[in-house]
């Protein structure tokens, strides 16, 4: 789908948005229902407004004056009542449907590939589930609705001006082609401004997401200016797509308003010169005509207004239908249930890419029995967290296939087979929670006292005490309150209380103090003990005490076996590596 159609309005687009509505039929209708009876309500008023003028207020006449007066005062009365309901049920019904879509839009992104993250901005998916989605109701609210009852307005008014006088409605309306027109090129031009507000608006959602959430190395880096400097360069941007939508809106209601005073001036100059003559036209009906003229070029020029919102929505609409049109999710063709696994893990020529044509993994293969812990090592980018990646299912394997207790990743149910693995990441995500909802993950299976329990185990039930409302401390955004020792103990705990059959760790324990890596390292040992485990390993001991050491480079499997086994082989890449870095952390 095109960001920019270029048409003024997409019917596909509209249809989609409107198919949203099926569930509140009843609600829809009652708000449409209330448009029309306020379209044949509104034409009332001027019409009994003739007779007023022409049969009670010339001839002087008090009762019917009276009479009349209190009619118009019950219809006034009764288009305030529709009025209350039109507001409230168009309202009601967009809100209903926006929470629908949301909801739709953010379930249909977590089932998203890994892949699909890594290339778009988290800022541009924030405007699309909150920005945009709101845009939409709108769209409902003040687009659909309202131009339903502004065109049955219009088409009512017309009907009775022609019945009155056709002559007299014929000049009033001899000005709507050239209103239409200026309407209608309006529309073309500012729904191409409105895209590139929106895109301004998830540009500017984007950079300042990513400089809050970076913003240690922001100012690590004195990068506060230069950064500044980026804003207003982007901020400015959207000052000025905005700008340009003020423009057109600058110059198309004056007109529209000439056009209105020039139809109302045409009935004074025609109607008044057939009152003066005495040709039919009483005074009464041109105040009649002059309030219908007005009822019929207000909506018309609120149409124009109205109808940019409906536009906007449109463009909101094509934004968020294309990240819901996006098919980056996981093949579900699994069937089987992986429960109570072993922990039999067989790497078999795996081969993968991120990026078409350039291989991470060239055939990799390995095998790991039930209850070993391997370590990987190797340099960076050599291919070792894209191993723990594919474990998951994170990402589809190019060829080959990863067994699990003998069968294909890929015929394991995925939720199934991800609720028995464990990950603790180099890069430790805590949400804005408490210590306790940040182990659980809110799973109601997980009682608190398990939760304790755990952590006497992996020995970091005292270190959680110590903290200002122990479990339940609440860590703010990204465990902002924690050091990154501490936040890993949690990642510890967290991947503990779920009982995995296979855990993976991927440490970094090269920026904690003394005493997290004592914990983390006493944690390590009581987590992966009668588990498989794969550890991407930093720490020498770790190493020395896994059943096998995976060496990696350049996305192979280069060299395999235990410590002291690798140590023996004679300018081995292993040993290499040892005598260059694991030797520095012994002496140390």
């Amino acid at each position: 789908m095109s960001e920019n159609s270029g048409k003024a309005f997409d019917m596909q687009i509209f249809s989609r948005l409107m198919s949203f509505a099926k569930r509140y039929r009843l609600y829809f209708f009652i708000a449409s229902s209330s448009t029309i009876l306020l379209a044949l309500f509104s034409i009332l008023t001027p019409y009994i407004l003739i007779d007023t003028v022409d049969k009670y207020m010339i001839s002087k006449d008090k009762v019917g004056l009276l009479n009349y007066s209190l009619l118009m005062l019950g219809i006034l009365f009764a288009e305030v009542f529709l009025q209350f309901v039109f507001i409230y049920y168009a309202n009601w019904v967009g809100q209903h449907i926006i929470r629908d879509m949301r909801a739709h839009i953010f379930r249909h992104i977590l089932k998203f590939k890994m892949s699909y993250f890594d290339t778009n901005s988290v800022g541009k998916l924030v405007t699309r589930v909150v920005s945009d989605i709101e845009t939409i109701a709108a769209f409902f609210s003040n687009g659909v609705f309202t131009i339903l009852s502004d065109v049955l307005k219009m088409l009512a008014v017309a009907g009775i001006m022609l019945f009155l006088d056709w002559k007299l409605a014929l000049i009033t309306m001899s000005v709507l082609p050239i209103l239409v027109y200026a309407t209608k090129v309006f529309q073309v031009a500012i729904k191409a401004t409105f895209q590139e507000v929106r895109n301004q608006v998830a540009n500017l959602n984007g950079f300042v997401q990513e400089r809050v959430t970076g913003m240690k190395i922001v100012q690590l880096f004195n990068r506060e200016h230069i950064e500044y400097q980026n804003f207003k360069e982007i901020n400015d941007k959207h000052k000025v797509a905005n700008i340009k939508t003020i423009w057109y809106y600058s110059v198309f209601f004056p007109i529209a308003e000439i056009l209105s005073s020039i139809g109302i001036g045409l009935i004074v100059w025609f109607g008044g010169g057939q009152a003066i003559q005495n040709s039919g036209i009483s005074v009464g009906m041109i105040m009649g005509f002059i309030q219908f003229a007005q009822m019929l070029f207000r909506p018309l020029r609120q149409i124009a207004d109205k109808f940019n919102q409906l536009q906007m929505g449109i463009v909101a609409g094509e934004r968020v239908f294309k990240v819901i049109d996006t098919h980056s999710s996981i093949a579900k063709n699994g069937t089987l249930e992986a429960a109570n696994l072993k922990g039999n893990i067989i790497f078999d020529n795996v081969r993968f890419s991120y990026v078409q044509g350039e291989e991470v993994l060239k055939g990799v293969s390995f095998d790991v029995k039930s209850g070993q812990t391997i370590a990987i090592v190797g340099a960076t980018g050599a291919g070792k967290s894209t191993i723990i990646n594919l474990i998951n299912r994170f990402y589809e394997i190019d060829s080959g296939t990863i067994f699990v207790d003998g069968v294909s990743v890929e015929n394991y149910t995925l939720e199934s087979l991800r609720n028995q693995i464990a990950i603790v990441l180099q890069d430790v995500f805590l949400f804005s929670d408490s210590i306790l909802n940040n182990i659980t993950l809110k799973d109601e299976n997980i009682s608190l006292q398990d939760v304790e329990n755990a952590a006497k185990q992996i020995g970091i039930h005292d270190f959680i005490n110590t903290l200002p409302g122990g479990y339940h401390y609440n860590v703010k955004e990204r465990g902002a309150m924690l050091s990154s020792g501490q936040r890993q103990l949690i990642a510890f705990l967290r991947a503990y209380v779920s009982k995995p059959s296979i855990l993976i760790l991927d440490e970094a324990t090269s920026s904690v103090d003394a005493n997290s890596e004592q914990m983390i390292q006493f944690a390590t040992e009581k987590i992966t003990k009668g588990r498989t485990s794969i550890v991407i390993a930093h720490r020498l001991a770790t190493i020395k005490q896994a059943d096998k050491i995976l060496v990696m480079d350049k996305g192979l499997v280069v060299e395999e076996g235990t410590h002291y086994e690798l140590l023996e082989k004679e300018n081995g890449y292993y040993k290499n590596l040892y005598d260059k870095q694991f030797s520095l952390e012994q002496v140390s």
